[in-house]
């Protein structure tokens, strides 16, 4: 059974759907600016969690909006001489290919705020008309005590309520914390035309709209960054469910820890932030998400260049035991205690660190079983597969090489016919499980292969193999302890 903690409720809660689907939405950026690595790792926290739920049989849709229209984003494209359009996209572009660096799975959809204009405006029309929300000068505010479990998500009361950084005050709210579902156009700003006037839609409307149309009434988990708890997910929910009269709008709400540096909250408006594109110029996209998963998802994590050195010699660990040989004459690691102890660590709210730890005692136990000359190959796959579902790619570059597994395959068909493997048993074995559709699969049977024609002083084949393959960027090296291949 998998437990997830719910912050509304603020319990560890069983995670079960009726269909085996889940309804998955996050909240995504507001592009007027480089994506920094806080957002780098709630994406990552919320990429690790859709793909555990997948491995444990779930069918996951998965939606993710950008808010592209915004006062900063307003600002930015002023100050730039450009469209808002023009700045948004350019950012939503950079963060979607540093995404791809991560090896995060994109969401199955990246809706835009300014595509569910028209439905907003029908979704606050309902909200008006239900004496919900309120027109005032081309403004339409959230009425906040029309909604009686106001401040639930939050665990606040209403006169206890400090405004948050995008809380707005204004004479024109008849209560100080009521929020804005519509505002009304500015000289020079972009506008849409709606029946309280030219106007454009407030922060919280637009993922209430967006989760409605995209997943329905009601999802089964909501999530973004620790931050957004208040005001921007509370005022969500109080919205959400005074326009569906249903609940809950939000089976589990999950929220991640915040980046910090230095022990400040990361943050482009006070401008202490590590871009995701310089942090990936310094290091290996696994060894950023081993920095990340390192820590538990909901804990607060202090961003450091320290601290990612210091596990670069753990992922070297990692890389190096998937390279030795994987079998041997004699018998076989048994890696089904390490599945089992990783899926208890994952089903414990996503306890990503005991995860971590699991895969260590993996592969320390992948080479001290290569020492006693016992085979590793399924082990090694194991380690694969949970590497996979924390979403290492284990120095192998992201995205797919076109057509890269069939020229590979071919390469090993040719090359496996000037070979013969009958009185070496592991070879044998090694070829025989030769998946055509997996690249790990074919590299190790060819490395097999090659070690097996240099043994017959068959160096003209072995260079090939080895020259062919660093064309496609796989590169053969060899050493006392054998041979192992990598990625260029």
């Amino acid at each position: 059974m998998m437990y997830i903690r719910d912050t509304l409720s603020g319990q560890l809660k069983e995670f079960t759907t009726k269909d085996n689907k889940v309804k998955l939405y996050v909240c995504g950026i507001t592009p007027y600016s480089t994506t920094h690595v806080g957002h780098a790792r709630s994406t990552i926290t919320f990429d690790v969690l859709r793909r555990y739920l997948e491995f444990a049989g779930f069918e996951v849709q998965h939606v993710q909006n950008f808010t592209d229209i915004d006062d900063k984003i307003i600002i930015k494209a002023k100050e730039e001489s450009i469209s808002y359009k023009e700045l948004s996209t350019r950012y939503i572009q950079e963060y979607i290919r540093d995404m791809k660096r991560l090896n995060v799975l994109p969401a199955h959809k990246y809706p835009l705020a300014t595509e569910a204009i028209p439905r907003i405006i029908e979704i606050i029309k309902q909200l008006v008309a239900k004496d919900y929300a309120y027109a005032n000068s081309g403004d339409v505010y959230f009425s906040v005590g029309k909604y009686n479990n106001y401040g639930q998500l939050s665990n606040r009361s209403l006169e206890d309520m400090i405004a948050g950084s995008r809380v707005e005050i204004s004479e024109q709210k008849r209560h100080p914390m009521d929020f804005a579902l519509w505002k009304a156009a500015k000289p020079g700003e972009p506008s849409w035309e709606s029946p309280w006037g030219n106007g454009r839609p407030g922060w919280h409307i637009e993922c209430t709209t967006i989760c409605l149309d995209n997943l329905g009434e009601t999802i089964d988990i909501h999530g973004g960054g620790l931050d957004l708890v208040f005001p921007h997910h509370e005022n969500e929910l109080a919205q959400s469910e005074s326009f569906t009269d249903k609940k809950p709008f939000v089976r589990f709400w999950v929220h991640n820890g915040l980046l910090n540096l230095q022990d400040e909250k990361m943050s482009k408006s006070i401008g202490n932030l590590v871009s995701i594109g310089k942090a990936l110029d310094k290091y290996k996209p696994d060894l950023i998400r081993l920095f990340f998963l390192s820590a538990h998802y909901r804990s607060p994590l202090n961003y450091s260049d320290q601290g990612l050195i210091n596990l670069d010699k753990g992922l070297d660990r990692l890389l190096a035991v998937l390279r030795i040989n994987p079998y041997t004459d004699f018998g076989q690691l048994d890696s089904s205690p390490f599945e089992s102890k990783f899926i208890e660590s994952m089903n414990d709210d996503l306890n990503t660190p005991q995860a971590v730890a699991i895969l260590f005692e993996l592969a320390h136990e992948i080479n001290r079983a290569h020492l006693n000359n016992i085979s590793v190959g399924e082990a090694q796959k194991m380690l694969k597969q949970i590497g996979e579902i924390l979403g290492f790619k284990f120095n192998q570059p992201t995205g797919n090489v076109a057509g890269l597994e069939d020229k590979v395959f071919d390469l090993y068909q040719q090359m496996s016919k000037m070979i013969e493997p009958v009185n070496d048993q592991g070879l044998s074995n090694l070829i025989a499980s030769v998946d055509s559709n997996n690249l790990d699969s074919i590299m190790d049977a060819l490395v097999a292969i090659r070690r097996k024609l240099r043994d017959a002083n068959s160096y003209d084949l072995a260079d090939l193999i080895r020259d062919t393959l660093a064309k496609l960027s796989l590169i053969i090296e060899d050493n006392p302890d054998g041979s192992r291949w990598r990625w260029k």
